[in-house]
């Protein structure tokens, strides 16, 4: 029984991802009809109300935008963090040969793109949007393999799950180190003492989880005053969070039960509900071949396969790692252009590259252009390519065909 309940918020993880991938999709399509129907003024007006409190001591007053990309978000970063936590404990990242190849993989899979959009994008008003094509959006990238059932080896969706977190991971940092403008020290100082208390409780051994979210709430409110992205106060928050590689389940397993659907099923619809509605206008198809639309599409659809698959090619090759049971590289090839899904966290550095609203539209569309080519010529990549297999295997021995 402890096993199963060990390895019940990993499956959920997984299984929640893959529906929560389905729901987003819905939560973009609606978002883009009300962004082009008679509703859009008063779905703007919604997202510009201020909500909180705000005194000379205290300010909590935002918009209803800022409080879901900057509140909401940093719930969701907190299931990442988990998730990278957990997975570099006990699971696919928990020792060198196991990580070695998503790591190796999600390195090409930001780099390339990085590259490719920074050649077309330097020297110009949009490069601070390199960061934009590095990200992989895991909800939808296990959604649609998902699709795929049987017909791709259960490793290659393990290696997916392993390698879009570690990408999580590069996105974060990337995030924190890159996307900060200003900070105010009074306020980190504040961030380090909590998070300071937060390493010696787990130190001590505590394990009730309330111990750590009411603290982790004052370090989400110091480090949003900071200059750094609230966000990131969630990934800290999850890093604290007391784990172990054993059958018991642990305070971070526990959390983690108790956030994925919230998340998946909440918050990410939320988030694409509030941040894709794009209103259409002929011009916006020109923007696909400025230096940033570009930049994005190529990034997304060409970069991020071909640096997946060399940089896994490498890893083999040096002996740090080998492909996933029962997979070839030309599976490794179909994951890398399911990696190009960017969307969610794509479009969560769109908005913090860019303080211009024609930049952030202009990335949106083309990030939901690269997002939706990926998925659809991945799909059909790894789908052709178990067809392919088939047929061999029925042609060697003939019982194949009925499998």
């Amino acid at each position: 029984m402890a096993k199963l309940i060990t390895l019940r918020p990993f499956k959920e993880f997984i299984q929640s991802e893959q529906v929560g991938g389905i729901l987003l999709i819905i939560c973009v399509a609606l978002s883009l009809i009300i962004a082009n129907t008679g509703w859009n003024e008063g779905f703007n007006d919604i997202l510009s109300t201020e909500l909180g409190y705000r005194s000379a001591a205290i300010s909590l007053r935002y918009s209803t935008a800022l409080w879901i990309n900057d509140g909401l978000m940093a719930i969701f970063f907190l299931l990442v963090g988990l998730e990278i936590k957990r997975e570099i404990i006990e699971g696919e990242l928990s020792s060198p040969k196991k990580a070695a190849m998503p790591i190796f993989a999600a390195l090409g899979g930001m780099l390339m793109p990085a590259t490719i959009f920074a050649l077309f994008n330097t020297s110009t008003p949009t490069s601070a949007g390199w960061g934009i094509p590095m990200a992989t959006d895991i909800a939808f990238a296990l959604g649609v393999i998902s699709l795929l059932g049987k017909r791709v080896p259960a490793s290659l969706k393990i290696f997916l799950a392993a390698l879009a977190i570690a990408d999580d991971l590069g996105a974060i940092l990337v995030i924190a180190i890159f996307y900060t403008n200003e900070l105010h020290w009074d306020q980190l100082f504040y961030s380090a003492v909590i998070l300071g208390l937060l390493i010696l409780l787990n130190r001590l051994g505590v394990k009730k989880l309330v111990f750590y979210m009411i603290p982790g709430i004052f370090l989400w409110y110091f480090i949003h005053h900071s200059g750094i992205h609230a966000t990131v106060a969630g990934v800290l928050l999850a890093l604290t969070i007391p784990t172990n590689p054993v059958k018991e389940t642990s305070p971070l397993e526990a959390l983690e039960h108790a956030i994925v659907r919230p998340v998946n099923f909440i918050i990410m619809p939320i988030f694409a509900l509030a941040n894709t509605s794009i209103r259409f206008e002929p011009a916006m198809l020109e923007g696909l071949y400025s230096p940033l639309g570009m930049g994005i599409i190529l990034g997304l659809v060409v970069g991020k396969p071909l640096g997946v698959t060399l940089f896994s090619w490498l890893s083999v090759k040096m002996g740090l790692s080998s492909l996933p049971s029962k997979a070839g590289w030309r599976h490794i090839i179909g994951l890398g252009l399911l990696a190009g899904i960017g969307f969610t966290m794509s479009i969560f550095i769109a908005i913090l590259s860019f303080s211009d609203p024609l930049f952030q539209v202009e990335a949106k569309f083309s990030i939901l252009v690269a997002s939706l080519s990926a998925g659809v010529v991945g799909y059909i990549f790894l789908s052709l390519l178990s067809s392919k297999r088939k047929n061999q295997e029925a042609a060697i021995n003939p019982q194949a065909i009925l499998r």
